[in-house]
């Protein structure tokens, strides 16, 4: 009998995509939840489905993640959503959004690797402070002419490029519906509007420095259950 060989690379890709796929099923699970599985009404939900069909999400696993997330679905896990506070390398502040249907699970893994990793746990409120809580609109616009009118008309209070057509809309959290509706009637595409955290000021570290904080980051983001990540860094 011949031996059987895998290819550790093909291994490690599919294994990200599987997660991948897993994280974007949560975020269409908690956006039903939410708001409700008609995706006409419900922009988050249709913000949610859209990055993952940019990813290739078979259509039944869309749709089952909306069904779960709905109540449609009486034997789903139920996803919920928690975050946790600390200090990664050289003392940036950290902020972890996260996805879970076992919040004990989440909390052990989180900690671990804040732990390991040159970071500490704080607890809830530690670094929270060092941040603004704000409405976040991204999008793009094929007809843009100009991303600063188009956020004093819609009502929010900054905008930033974001890649390479890419806009970010920064304002009040009670402002996130009517900047959202505001831009899409200014010809807007959404690809997110959700609440979001703002570090009032960054770090003044070195580029060293920001290597070991984005290494940090990117073990964070590495975890099933991580859904958001922000710092008190410009990476």
């Amino acid at each position: 009998m011949g031996k059987s060989w895998k290819n550790p690379m093909m291994a490690a890709n599919a294994a990200k995509k599987g997660a991948k796929i897993t994280k974007l099923a949560r975020e269409i699970q908690v956006a039903a939840k939410l708001g409700g599985p008609d995706p006409e009404t419900n922009n988050r939900l249709r913000a949610a489905i859209d990055a993952a069909r940019e990813e290739s999400v078979p259509k039944d696993t869309i749709e089952r993640a909306i069904k779960k997330g709905a109540g449609l679905d009486a034997g789903a896990a139920q996803i919920e959503e928690i975050s946790y506070e600390g200090y990664g390398p050289h003392q940036v502040a950290i902020i972890v959004e996260c996805q879970t249907d076992n919040r004990n699970r989440t909390a052990s893994e989180i900690k671990n690797i804040f732990n390991k990793n040159g970071g500490r746990i704080g607890e809830v409120g530690s670094v929270a402070w060092m941040f603004d809580r704000v409405a976040m609109v991204e999008g793009s616009n094929p007809n843009l002419k100009d991303a600063e009118e188009d956020a004093i008309e819609a009502g929010a209070n900054e905008v930033e490029k974001v890649g390479e057509a890419n806009y970010r809309f920064y304002g009040e959290p009670t402002d996130l519906k009517s900047i959202e509706t505001a831009l899409s009637g200014r010809g807007w595409k959404i690809t997110s509007a959700e609440l979001s955290y703002k570090a009032k000021n960054l770090a003044e570290i070195g580029e060293a420095e920001k290597k070991e904080v984005f290494e940090f980051i990117q073990i964070l983001d590495d975890n099933d259950d991580t859904h958001r990540i922000h710092a008190t860094v410009d990476l």
